[in-house]
């Protein structure tokens, strides 16, 4: 007792001379357990007697911020992180609070700039990083995405969804030898992860690398989310090799687990020669519907897709051209010769002509 006595007031006098306040820790401590124990109403009494008991209190604002987050107060969560930063600058993760709170708020100007301002300061924050380059993409700035994602592989090299993310911003640059080397090595740290896999397969039907495209998409039929879209890619290929029979069967099993395909290959040229041989399913097992991907891999894919059908209509209509450029000129090479034919028969009359007078002139 006379021990506890006297260091126990030794302690408080240390911690008070460090700024750190007896009865603020005794605050704090009992809010954090009333909130652990999901008495917010209670934990937040607590925080507003020491927010008005001490204002410069750092902890306080941030528990109370944290309240007014569960509470789904956030503008006023924003302006309690907003404060607790103003009274500790190092408080880096609620500068990245703000910015995500902003996000929430669709305020997306705004957290693009927290982050930015939290980059600068403290580059190495993976999250910011990551919101970032989202933010990013979603504004269609892809370049500043693609300079925001390589800050972030020097401080974490080894991360799939880095490179995966930076492989979604130089598809959209249509960069897609880079884009290829980024989903090459976000499979590589992930095999089990087959959405880079299924990127990959469509930049190799962009890059008419059938083989290429077929190994990827058998790949991706291991990946239940992707099975269906991994099989209507390969009845693709397999109409384009001429192999029909493998192509009615790969299609059959996209619509077998996925019904939706059956309008989509209904209206896909490619298959106009074996739509009859459709198969609707007559049940569709809960089992068997299809689980949605992430808007994000989901985007990117339909952009790849999209580029693909863009390019073969590109290649289509340059056939299309060139043939009619060939008529054309078939025509044009008839049309002078008809003209010089014309011509030479006018030179021959006229020159029969003028012999017949000269013969008259002479007599």
């Amino acid at each position: 007792m006379y021990l506890f006595s006297i260091f126990l007031p030794l302690a408080l006098i240390v911690l008070e001379n460090k700024g750190h306040l007896f009865a603020e820790i005794v605050y704090v401590i009992a809010s954090k357990y009333l909130m652990m124990m999901s008495y917010d109403k209670k934990a937040k009494k607590f925080i507003l007697n020491l927010i008005d008991k001490y204002p410069e209190s750092y902890k306080g604002h941030e528990l109370l911020a944290k309240i007014y987050e569960r509470e789904n107060e956030m503008e006023k969560a924003i302006d309690e992180y907003v404060l607790a930063v103003d009274r500790n600058s190092k408080d880096y993760k609620s500068y990245y609070k703000i910015a995500e709170l902003l996000n929430n708020l669709g305020k997306k100007d705004e957290a693009i700039e927290m982050l930015n301002h939290l980059l600068d300061t403290k580059p190495e924050i993976y999250e910011a990083s990551m919101l970032l380059g989202s933010l990013l993409c979603e504004q269609e700035r892809f370049k500043e995405a693609v300079s925001v994602y390589m800050d972030a592989l020097k401080y974490t090299p080894v991360d799939y969804d880095l490179y995966y993310d930076l492989g979604i911003a130089y598809t959209r640059l249509n960069d897609f030898s880079s884009a290829k080397e980024c989903y090459e090595k976000a499979a590589e740290i992930n095999h089990r992860n087959h959405i880079a896999k299924y990127n990959l397969g469509q930049i190799a039907l962009l890059e008419k690398d059938l083989d290429e495209a077929e190994k990827y998409f058998e790949e991706c039929l291991l990946d239940e989310e992707l099975e269906a879209k991994a099989y209507y890619q390969l009845a693709k290929i397999a109409m384009v090799k001429g192999e029909k029979d493998k192509a009615i069967v790969f299609m059959n099993k996209a619509i077998e687990i996925d019904k939706s395909y059956i309008e989509i290959i209904s209206n896909e040229e490619i298959f106009s020669s074996i739509k009859q041989y459709i198969i609707i399913p007559k049940v569709i097992n809960k089992e068997q519907e299809r689980k949605e991907l992430g808007k994000k891999e989901k985007n990117i894919q339909d952009y790849l897709e999209e580029t693909y059908i863009l390019i073969n209509d590109i290649n289509e209509n340059e056939v299309k051209n060139r043939i009619n450029e060939k008529v054309d000129n078939i025509f044009k090479n008839e049309e002078l010769k008809r003209i010089k034919r014309e011509a030479e028969k006018n030179l021959d009359f006229e020159s029969i002509d003028s012999f017949n007078i000269q013969k008259e002139k002479d007599y």
